[in-house]
Formats: C-alpha cells, structure tokens, sequence
C-alpha cells in the first residue's frame, strides 16, 4: 500500500538550546512548505510543552518525545546546552531511534554532538561551530570538516548559528531541487553579502 501521508519534518527543542539554529531553518523550513510543497512542520522536546532558549526567547514545543508522530526529516541545534544534553541518556535514546527510521538527519552548531552521541556520525565527516571544531575531531569516528555545511549520505551537519540556513537551503535543493531552494531563498530575501565587519573573524582565523 502506497504510504499518502504528508512529509513531516521534526525539529527537536531542549533548554537553552541557541535561538537561530533553530528558527533559522524553521523559517526555511515553513517556507518550503508554503510556497513549494515542502513538509509539514512539528517541534519536539522530551517532555513537550514551554521550552526557554539560550538568550532567553520562550517557545513550546508541539509534543513530547512519546506522543511525536512519525518524521521524514529530523533536525538537532546546538548551543552551550548541547554538551549537556550528549549526557542525556534520554534524549539521546530518542534522537538515536529517530535517526536510524528517518530519511535524514540534520544538525546545526553543536547539535554534532549530541548526533555523535547517538551514534550517528560514525565513520563520517562532519562540522560544527568553529569554536568547538577542535572537540568535534577529537571525538571517535568522525571526521571533522571546516566548512559552512556538510553531507555525508543521510546525514547533515553545519556550521554555527546562522550557517542552519544555508544547510536548509542545501537541503531543500538536494531534496526537491534548485526551484524549490530558490523560491525559499527569494521569498526569505536570503542573499548574504559576504561582508565583513571588524577584526574578530580574521583574528580567530575564520573565513
């Protein structure tokens, strides 16, 4: 029996996690599916309900780790808060089960982390925030990759913060084809201009 149901696409919410590896590709993401047929689009977090993030935005998340319908696309973001939740046997758990049903699996910033944790970078490559690059080639399995986004098979990683939504975008594409990603990109105004601001960049020996 051929399976009629939409595409969903999860989005996992825990503590602290950092705002924009977030809404930056749920912008993308809702975007995708309002102008080009993209999936439908959920949020879930282990408990469900009011989640506060990193700098202090609250949100809720659509359901809880038991009552989360089945997803096609899964996608994990980052933070400080990230570190702790690889610890989380729960979390983890889930993310792993996830991982290993759906199509693809996506993370932003530091959300390689708790992929690792799952089990789900082993033998790839993969990226994180420049600040955490050094951890991420330390770990076991995987190799790190200092670019803005990676894909290694089913699995997909980024860079910090706003570098979520150019792997959205990559993905869109890849998923649905360049149309698709350029009617995101144009209703989104997403053209970044490549400047630059001041020293930080260069002096930390980023791009």
């Amino acid at each position: 029996m051929t399976d009629t149901r939409p595409r969903r696409f999860g989005f996992l919410m825990f503590p602290a996690f950092e705002e924009l590896d977030l809404i930056g590709p749920w912008e993308m993401a809702t975007m995708w599916r309002d102008y080009s047929g993209g999936p439908d689009c959920l949020t879930v977090s282990q408990a469900g309900g009011p989640v506060t993030c990193a700098k202090g935005l609250k949100c809720a998340a659509d359901y809880s780790f038991a009552d989360c319908p089945e997803i096609d696309y899964l996608l994990v973001p980052g933070g400080f808060s990230a570190f702790d939740e690889m610890k989380n046997a729960v979390l983890v758990d889930w993310v792993r089960g996830r991982g290993a049903a759906c199509r693809h699996v996506l993370s932003v910033c530091t959300g390689s982390f708790i992929l690792h944790a799952a089990g789900l970078l082993d033998g790839r490559q993969a990226t994180t925030h420049w600040k955490a690059m050094a951890q991420l080639g330390a770990l076991p399995g995987v190799r790190g990759v200092k670019q803005r986004w990676v894909r290694d098979g089913n699995v997909w990683t980024s860079a910090g913060v706003s570098a979520g939504m150019d792997l959205l975008l990559g993905f869109i594409a890849a998923i649905d084809g360049a149309e698709a990603a350029g009617s995101v990109q144009h209703n989104a105004e997403y053209y970044p201009d490549g400047r630059v601001y001041g020293d930080a960049a260069r002096a930390a020996g980023g791009d």
